[in-house]
């Protein structure tokens, strides 16, 4: 089974609460996984968030609309991901993050589509990346992700999930979709406020759904100062303080060691 696995909690440092923040009549969560229900290839979705009482919220909004969800790890959210996929028994897992209610299915089922036609461990489209933040999708056996929550032990591969993949080209095979054209510059995640802005824009100027790449590119065409709005490009803020932390965690190894 294609499961989707949909990375979402409440505390997040940058814009708390963000996952449950209004964009019209929905909520940032509800965007995603209405996106991904048009995926053609994803057979199941589940959103796995933390057993913090912050997260209730989650919980009780996914019950009253008949989403499957998950509680696990609030800082290993690599055991949440694997506790997640062993509990649903997923087969290969699709990872997408609540903080892109813009991700594009049919990216989504490029990147399932070369995964299964690769020879590969771990499928991506952000190695190198040239679709716009905000579209990342990456996919991987469980049997694969057994073995990165066995032996991942910094902590930015246990909070981030898949570092450890990547990390280590030379145990796993990796394939990436690129587009046509380096979009990279281009960004509609949502990190902070003025991301958020952007959003409602974007939702609030294209009518019909799902929201799809080619339709953000037609207004980026018509409009390029909307986006703007979220500038400076900020690349990968939690990931870079999760580096700083293995510094320290390996720092605490070597003193253990010298005991």
């Amino acid at each position: 089974m294609i499961g989707c696995i949909v990375q979402a909690r409440m505390g997040s440092s940058r814009l708390p609460g963000k996952v449950m923040k209004k964009i019209d009549d929905k909520f940032l969560l509800d965007y995603v996984i209405e996106q991904l229900n048009s995926s053609k290839k994803i057979e199941k979705i589940i959103v796995a968030t933390t057993t913090l009482q912050i997260d209730n919220l989650i919980c009780e909004h996914l019950a009253s609309k008949n989403i499957t969800y998950f509680r696990g790890s609030s800082d290993d959210v690599l055991d949440r991901f694997f506790q997640c996929a062993k509990n649903f028994s997923i087969d290969t897992i699709v990872r997408i993050t609540a903080d892109n209610p813009l991700i594009d299915p049919n990216i989504v089922d490029m990147v399932i589509d070369k995964y299964n036609n690769t020879k590969c461990d771990y499928g991506t489209n952000c190695l190198p990346r040239t679709f716009p933040y905000g579209t990342e999708v990456e996919i991987f056996s469980f049997e694969k992700l057994y073995q990165v929550w066995r032996d991942a032990k910094k902590p930015s591969e246990r909070e981030h999930v898949t570092p450890y993949f990547y990390n280590h080209p030379e145990i796993f095979q990796i394939t990436n979709l690129e587009h046509s054209e380096n979009l990279s510059n281009l960004r509609w995640t949502i990190d902070r406020e003025n991301d958020l802005k952007l959003i409602k824009i974007i939702i609030s100027k294209i009518n019909h759904r799902p929201i799809l790449l080619k339709d953000i590119l037609l207004l980026y065409s018509k409009e390029p100062k909307l986006f703007e709005l979220n500038k400076p490009l900020i690349q990968n803020e939690g990931y870079l303080k999760s580096l700083k932390e293995d510094d320290e965690f390996e720092i605490k190894q070597k003193m253990n060691d010298d005991i």
